[in-house]
């Protein structure tokens, strides 16, 4: 009899090329699916909440896993992590509904951005946070994070590539948290668009430059030019994915 296992997935992306599973690349499905794979002996499929980037993280990455293999479910969390490599861990582990998915049934993700504002670089934190040694106006950026607050056309805060049937998108929760020269960016939204957190922050990192007004423009006209440049993939990290149905 089959069963469908939910999985809460902590990694480091440093090493990763993002989730997807890629033909040469190191990513984080085909890292879970390999060694459920040595666990089991069955062939699967790793099914996740949302594709996370190269050198993006995740601390609750949701993903299902569909198995025949009787191991009870705390024995196969113990088992799998002894074979998993140490940049990647299952936290938890329980029985999923049969029709549920990880992806689709998703009401909300949230997202943080680490940025670490000191003169000097910490070598410490090298791929888990990003440097950026330039003053900032952090009351300011506070104040304009209640423009991105609600419903909004995000074509101009994602990727010029991006392949989606609408870019609105809805925005529950935003704060930014200081503490000495780091600054965390939390969002809460019911879905992102690609590179979309990422170019939110550059946005507002370079709020004094920009301005609320083009902001505000920006959501109107959906001109990428408007906007911040996009930063890098190792401040980001996948915190949490909410569920209002039963799983």
């Amino acid at each position: 009899m089959k069963r469908k296992i939910l999985m809460i997935v902590e990694y480091n992306g440093a090493d990763f090329y993002g989730w997807q599973k890629q033909n040469g690349k190191r990513t984080v499905q085909g890292e879970l699916e390999e060694k459920i794979f040595m666990l089991t002996k069955e062939k699967c499929v790793v099914e996740g909440s949302g594709r996370t980037d190269k050198g993006v993280h995740a601390l609750n990455q949701v993903a299902v896993v569909t198995l025949s293999s009787p191991i009870p479910l705390n024995n196969f969390k113990i088992a799998l992590n002894k074979l998993l490599s140490d940049d990647v861990v299952v936290k938890k582990v329980k029985l999923a509904n049969s029709d549920f998915h990880p992806r689709f049934d998703a009401k909300r993700k949230t997202y943080e951005y680490v940025v670490d504002t000191s003169k000097t670089r910490r070598a410490t934190f090298y791929n888990l946070i990003t440097y950026y040694p330039y003053k900032v106006d952090l009351e300011r950026m506070r104040r304009a994070t209640s423009l991105f607050i609600g419903k909004h056309n995000f074509k101009a805060f994602c990727s010029a590539h991006t392949n989606v049937s609408s870019y609105e998108r809805e925005i529950y929760e935003f704060k930014i948290i200081n503490r000495g020269n780091k600054i965390k960016f939390v969002i809460t939204g019911n879905g992102f668009l690609y590179n979309m957190v990422r170019i939110i922050v550059g946005t507002l990192l370079e709020i004094e430059k920009i301005g609320e007004e083009n902001i505000v423009k920006a959501f109107m006209t959906g001109e990428r030019s408007l906007t911040g440049k996009t930063m890098p993939p190792n401040g980001l990290y996948l915190k949490k994915v909410e569920y209002f149905d039963k799983k």
